[in-house]
């Protein structure tokens, strides 16, 4: 006769899901994020090399002493780039639809909301670097060198808890963080502009700190 062990204490089996992107694709991951470093580059390289252009071919000084105001031609400057940066993620909305099958759950036009204001952020930094250098390779490198370091602390690659304290801290004043957690919201978590406000209003913060320093050294320094 066989006698089976019989276990009184029952046992509890564990299992875990995922919220959000169940399965695990690493595209509706990275996908978002990339769409963000695109639009990133059309501001801060663009913008930068936009004004510093009328620097080296000097018409810098002839367009200082017409009638028209310095915030007329900055705004002359930077609003076809803000209007191209708005197409650009369009037009990488749909290719990540069609190509790769990434379809936001929330709503898309929140997207072109922060990206509105984060444009006005990196057109800002452009300009900044614009008013500092003299050439247009100057420009490129101080643009490639930051864009670089906003890239890598993005959280784009590697999760941003994971980082050591001082890169965390690098990363809450990265502009590019906060467009990387919005996109990745509201494409795999459908969130609203609710969940969306703190990195808006930090976004229009940052708009006005960076603008205002960049308009205040160019009149100074013309």
């Amino acid at each position: 006769m066989q006698f089976h062990r019989f276990n009184p204490e029952p046992r509890i089996e564990i299992t875990g899901s995922n919220w959000f992107n169940v399965h695990m694709n690493y595209r509706q991951f990275m996908v978002p994020g990339i769409l963000v470093i695109l639009v990133t580059m059309v501001g801060a390289f663009l913008a930068s090399l936009n004004i510093v252009r009328e620097k080296e071919i000097g018409t810098i000084e002839q367009i200082n002493v017409t009638p028209i105001r310095k915030y007329h031609f900055i705004l002359g400057k930077l609003i076809p780039f803000w209007l191209l940066a708005q197409f650009v993620l369009a037009f990488g909305l749909v290719i990540a639809r069609v190509v790769y099958g990434v379809i936001p759950i929330g709503n898309i036009g929140l997207i072109f909301l922060f990206n509105a204001v984060y444009m006005l952020v990196l057109m800002g930094l452009g300009l900044l670097i614009s008013t500092y250098v003299q050439t247009q390779q100057q420009a490129m490198l101080i643009a490639f060198f930051m864009m670089m370091v906003f890239i890598l602390l993005s959280g784009l690659y590697t999760s941003i808890e994971s980082m050591p304290a001082w890169a965390q801290f690098i990363a809450r004043i990265n502009p590019v963080t906060y467009f990387i957690e919005v996109m990745r919201m509201v494409v795999m978590k459908g969130s609203t502009l609710a969940d969306i406000s703190r990195h808006l209003f930090i976004m229009l913060g940052m708009a006005v700190l960076v603008n205002s320093w960049a308009v205040w050294n160019y009149q100074k320094r013309t």
